[in-house]
């Protein structure tokens, strides 16, 4: 008995020891892989401080839990092998070596929100037990690991955003429990492969932004469980399959951006839980289906940008579920169906960029909560609808290119949602309605070239919010109200070509955002007033055509920002101030049509200026113009003629002819002593040929060709530098000719909405800032804009900030605050609005185009860029993720800088 108790008590020793020995060999093995692949891993923020080797003298007791599964990221399972690896955001880079292999019972991997930017070992195939893996928004490069496929538990693959090449692994179709899929955002290639069909618990389908091409595959239509479909961003061919009719469990389709041709399949209206469609910019010819209007969950419908002709199916109004309608930039024609106006969700209609005709149904708005209407370049006519803000949630307006009759509706000046009214190019009249003054939202209000009549209204004035005012071409009349330029956000203000009269108002102190200043062709009279000089950042001033009297106020030659200024056709007396010939950022200059008198300085922007900008003002001489000497000799020789008049009549017929004949050939002396004494050509002319010397005139026969000209252009021969550009001395040899020649820093172009199909395209905000759904709606760049302003929407934009914003402090705009953060060393990315985004490709990108901003709103004109410059920035500043590929991708480079995450371009809306 004794013996048996011994041998059992041994046994249960023998028992323990054999389960201690088990489990610390265990906990050494599984230690010894996280240790190693730590060892690969650059951890700037010591995430993983705590994976160590633990202290043997404090080793758990058998049976214990073993001490790596209280490491950060690591969940053990009952046994103590490691089941989740979750070392997603911590900003690790380095390399994931192939170690991890050995981690057998894994099955859930997260490496999402990192930096690496090595390639995936292939060892990942080899953990068979897979479940979940996730290397989304890394830098990953190189082939994606095939073999996963084996991982028949595998119900979670995403990838998305990073920089794989090659093809998308054809072993995928094996893992046949895959629920979610997400490839988008890299650079693969190829064809989508067939063997996805054999997901048939596939419910998200993620592929866009990519360089895929070729045929979506028809069999993807036998995925009855699909839920997602995101194709967009890619080149395919051929059209959407009919096939995608039996996704019966579809709620979410985008094909966006994808160039696929043909018509729009009619099968799509069987899909009755389909919420969201996107296919706008693909090419997509023909009649809109009218099988649409049976998708009776539609919510979000967007056609745009394709070739889609015909009128819009009544159908469509069936969808009593649809918030958001979006048929721009296409061929469509005839009236809107009257139907529309009464759908009970609609927030957003993008009607824009067609031909559309007739009325609006007079109902829009009137039982929907109407966020968005931009019907603009159409053919509609009729009154505007009264009933546009009945629900109190409109803030985009946007009617122009219409021809739109009668006054505005009253209900329009009381919609306190309103940010942006825009009616101009129509035929609407009456007076503007008292109270857009009073919407403390509204920003931008375009009534120009219209019909209508009365006084600008003084509630106007108390706008605390209003950065963009245009009321030009029209027919107003009385004065400004005395405090209207005095608004604290006003940047851009219009009223030309009107019946206005009166004095300016004189408080342009208290206008610290002013940069466009247009009163030109009314009636405004008295003096200039020397206080608009302290507008700092005005840059365009534009009098002309007005009644204007006394001298040119001095102050405003020295405004630090004023590119040009325009005082022609008025009443203006007294000399040219000289300081105009050295004002700071002065490009163009006109005074023509006025009474000046006196010599016009020959410096700096009036060495150069255009005779026709001075023509007009008798009493003008010297610079540009013939000296001051000659006029006044000609003068005096004139009274004398008269004094002889009075004495003798006869004597002045012949004094008359003497005098004329002698400033004949005076006039030809100085012509030729002028010409070849070098102060305007280098080289004496020969003048026995009785023809004069070459001289700006119109349609001056020119014995020198442009390429003569460029020829000349080169560093060697630069004479000057100016504030509109570099000045070169051409020398033309075979006709004996030096002429001067200025290269321009920039060019002036206008962006027109609609006109300019690649701007509204690719630099309206949405062809670079949508990048990674950075916005999620497109910014369309619809009107006439100033780099300067240009620059300020988009630090709005990409701050999330106003223009003007009481956090800035006093007199500050958000341009002055990113400025003095960069003076102050400060973060730009805690500037930047964090319900963009804050991975790191996402600021990587915002940064850029914030440096492009700052380079719009630089101080002095000459150094901001053209528009073509920034078309040229904004294509280029894209994230080093999207910099480059492998060389079988370069045929689809321009492509890479698109958006992975593909939504409406009015979605942010929703």
């Amino acid at each position: 008995m004794q013996l048996i108790r011994t041998q059992f008590l041994l046994f249960l020793l023998f028992f323990f020891y054999f389960i201690g020995f088990s489990s610390s060999t265990v906990a050494d093995d599984e230690v010894s892989v996280l240790l190693s692949i730590k060892s690969g891993l650059v951890d700037p923020l010591n995430s993983l401080k705590g994976w160590r080797w633990p202290d043997k003298a404090a080793a758990p007791a058998a049976g214990n839990h073993p001490v790596h599964c209280n490491w950060t990221g690591v969940v053990c399972n009952s046994e103590g092998y490691v089941e989740k690896l979750d070392l997603s955001h911590m900003n690790l880079s380095g390399r994931v070596f192939d170690e991890i292999q050995r981690l057998k019972s894994l099955t859930s991997l997260n490496l999402c929100c990192n930096g690496f930017g090595s390639s995936l070992p292939k060892s990942v195939a080899n953990l068979t037990t897979l479940q979940s893996l996730d290397v989304s928004q890394n830098f990953f490069i190189g082939s994606f690991p095939s073999g996963l496929g084996r991982a028949g538990g595998l119900v979670y693959l995403n990838a998305s955003s990073n920089d794989f090449t090659g093809f998308v692994p054809d072993d995928i179709g094996n893992a046949t429990l895959l629920e979610t899929l997400d490839l988008r955002g890299s650079f693969f290639q190829g064809t989508i492969p067939r063997s996805f069909r054999n997901l048939q618990r596939l419910k998200f389908l993620g592929l866009s932004g990519n360089n895929l091409t070729g045929l979506i595959p028809p069999e993807l239509g036998q995925l009855s469980s699909l839920e997602t479909v995101i194709l967009g961003y890619n080149e395919f061919e051929g059209g959407i399959p009919p096939e995608f009719g039996n996704l019966t469990s579809l709620k979410y389709l985008d094909l966006s951006v994808g160039n696929l041709g043909n018509e729009i399949p009619p099968e799509l209206g069987r899909l009755k839980n389909l919420e969201t469609v996107f296919l706008y910019k693909n090419d997509f010819e023909g009649r809109i289906p009218p099988d649409i209007g049976k998708m009776s969950s539609l919510q979000l419908l967007d056609l745009s940008d394709n070739m889609l002709s015909g009128e819009i199916p009544a159908e469509i109004a069936e969808l009593k579920n649809l918030q958001l309608l979006n048929l721009m930039c296409n061929q469509l024609s005839g009236s809107v169906p009257s139907q529309l106006g009464s759908l009970p969700k609609l927030a957003v209609l993008e009607l824009w960029n067609n031909s559309f005709s007739g009325p609006l149904p007079s109902d829009v708005g009137k039982n929907s909560p109407l966020q968005w209407l931009d019907i603009s370049s159409n053919s509609f006519t009729g009154e505007i609808p009264s009933t546009l803000c009945d629900k109190g949630n409109l803030t985009k307006l946007i009617l122009f290119n219409n021809a739109f009759s009668g006054p505005i509706p009253v209900g329009l000046s009381t919609c306190s949602s309103l940010v942006r009214v825009r009616m101009q190019n129509n035929l609407i009249s009456g007076t503007i309605p008292v109270g857009f003054g009073r919407l403390g939202k509204l920003q931008r209000l375009e009534l120009a070239n219209n019909s209508l009549t009365g006084q600008i209204p003084d509630d106007i004035s108390s706008s605390t919010s209003l950065s963009f005012i245009d009321l030009s071409r029209n027919n107003l009349h009385s004065s400004l109200p005395s405090t209207i330029l005095s608004i604290p956000s006003l940047q851009t203000f219009i009223v030309s070509n009107n019946n206005l009269e009166g004095h300016i108002p004189a408080q342009f102190q208290d206008c610290p955002s002013l940069t466009v200043l247009d009163l030109s062709s009314n009636h405004f009279s008295g003096r200039i007033p020397a206080s608009i000089a302290s507008c700092e950042k005005l840059v365009n001033l534009n009098l002309r055509n007005n009644k204007f009297t006394g001298e040119i106020p001095k102050p405003i030659a020295m405004m630090p920002t004023l590119a040009i200024l325009d005082l022609s056709n008025n009443s203006l007396s007294g000399g040219i101030p000289e300081s105009f010939g050295i004002s700071p950022a002065l490009e163009t200059l006109n005074v023509s049509y006025n009474r000046l008198e006196g010599p016009v300085p020959a410096n700096g922007v009036l060495r150069t200026i255009n005779p026709n900008d001075l023509v007009g003002n008798a009493g003008l001489c010297g610079g540009v113009l013939p000296p001051c000497s000659q006029n006044a000799e000609f003068t005096s020789r004139r009274r004398s003629l008269h004094t002889k008049h009075i004495i003798a009549g006869w004597v002045i017929g012949i004094s008359s002819v003497l005098a004329l004949g002698i400033a004949i050939f005076g006039t030809r002396s100085l012509y030729k002593r002028w010409y070849s004494s070098g102060s305007c050509f280098g080289e004496s002319y020969q003048m026995g040929s009785g023809e004069w010397p070459w001289r700006l005139m119109a349609f001056q026969r020119l014995y020198f060709t442009s390429a003569d000209i460029l020829a000349c252009v080169k560093e060697s021969n630069v004479v000057g530098v100016g504030a509109t550009g570099t000045v070169y001395k051409a020398e033309i040899s075979r006709s004996n000719t030096v002429v001067a020649v200025k290269k321009l820093w920039r060019s002036e172009i206008d962006i027109e909405t609609g006109n300019s199909n690649d701007l509204v395209g690719e630099v309206n905000l949405l062809g670079r800032l949508r990048h990674r759904n950075i916005l999620g709606y497109t910014l369309k760049i619809d009107e006439k804009v100033d780099i300067y302003s240009y620059g300020v929407v988009l630090l709005e934009l990409l701050t999330g900030k106003r223009p003007l914003d009481s956090e800035f402090g006093e007199s500050v705009n958000v341009v002055e605050w990113i400025r003095r953060r960069i003076r102050d060393n400060k973060s730009l990315e805690e500037a930047l609005d964090p319900n963009v985004g804050n991975c790191k490709h996402v600021q990587e990108e915002m940064l850029l185009v914030l440096r492009i901003a700052l380079l719009c709103t630089a101080k002095l004109p000459k150094d901001r860029p053209s528009m073509r410059d920034v078309i040229t920035m904004l294509g280029e500043a894209k994230p080093r993720r999207k910099s480059s590929s492998s060389s079988n991708n370069e045929g689809n480079a321009a492509n890479k800088d698109e958006p992975i995450f593909s939504t409406s371009p009015v979605n942010g809306l929703l």
